[in-house]
């Protein structure tokens, strides 16, 4: 940061977010379970997730994962359970209640999900065209601001199609943060990625959770990745069908509570 004041959607933390400052666990999940139907994808899932760290979702394909972020986030509504978002039950709140507490949470889907048609600064702008009244000059500049702190300021006027996978990565982490949310999602975050690119968005990741205290819960099944920003996770199993492990990631490779989290973090065969 350059040391000037910048135009930020939020002047003061109010409401949900102001419930999480005084409570340490900013999500607490309770006897979660999912359907579709007859088939029954997880049950009883219960974890919290503290203030400032990034926490993990991890398993292998089918086990729910990408699920169970789409029903903290609101997209689609448990079979049952309770989900507390930032303070709000987020299954009882309607109406503005919940676009309250939606508004601040940030998420960044597995493709970056950005518009073809829109540079990369319209795309990190449109939160704050349907969120904020700040006019055209102020969106701009947080949008700027945003991209900057993602490694892209030199990219504003770039369609998504003339960057690199990486990059529209990085673009949909700055879009997901355009109103300062103090909760950020992440969908398979390192997904089609060299390793290397990979490396440098796992940094980033850890950097943003550092210097701005946002947390994130990060859905991915990268090895490499839960190890180098996971501070906390939890382990879905789709034979189980449900959690079978929480903890720190490295204690859970170097001391497996059982044969298939071993197996997980080892990548040996079931």
């Amino acid at each position: 940061m350059d040391g000037e004041a910048h135009p930020r959607p939020h002047d003061e933390v109010s409401g949900p977010a102001a419930a999480a400052t005084r409570a340490e666990a900013v999500i607490r999940v309770e006897g979660l379970s999912k359907r579709f139907g007859t088939n029954l994808l997880f049950q009883d899932v219960g974890f919290e997730v503290r203030r400032g760290e990034v926490f993990v979702i991890l398993g292998g394909s089918g086990c729910g994962k990408s699920t169970l972020l789409k029903l903290l986030i609101g997209l689609h509504p448990p079979s049952s359970g309770a989900i507390e978002i930032l303070g709000t039950d987020m299954l009882a709140a309607e109406g503005e209640a919940r676009r309250e507490i939606l508004r601040h949470l940030g998420v960044m889907w597995q493709s970056g999900a950005l518009f073809g048609s829109m540079t990369l600064l319209e795309n990190v702008m449109l939160p704050l065209e349907a969120h904020t009244r700040l006019p055209r000059a102020a969106r701009e500049t947080v949008a700027r601001v945003k991209l900057g702190m993602v490694g892209l300021a030199d990219a504003a006027g770039r369609l998504p199609a003339e960057i690199s996978g990486g990059m529209a990565k990085r673009a949909g982490i700055a879009r997901a943060m355009a109103l300062d949310p103090p909760i950020l999602f992440l969908d398979e975050p390192s997904a089609g990625l060299d390793p290397i690119t990979s490396a440098g968005l796992d940094q980033l990741i850890r950097d943003l959770a550092r210097d701005l205290g946002t947390t994130f819960v990060v859905v991915t099944h990268e090895l490499q990745s839960i190890l180098a920003i996971g501070d906390r996770c939890i382990m879905l199993d789709k034979q189980a069908k449900g959690m079978i492990a929480e903890g720190d990631p490295r204690s859970l490779r170097d001391d497996p509570p059982n044969d298939t989290v071993r197996h997980f973090f080892r990548r040996e065969a079931a």
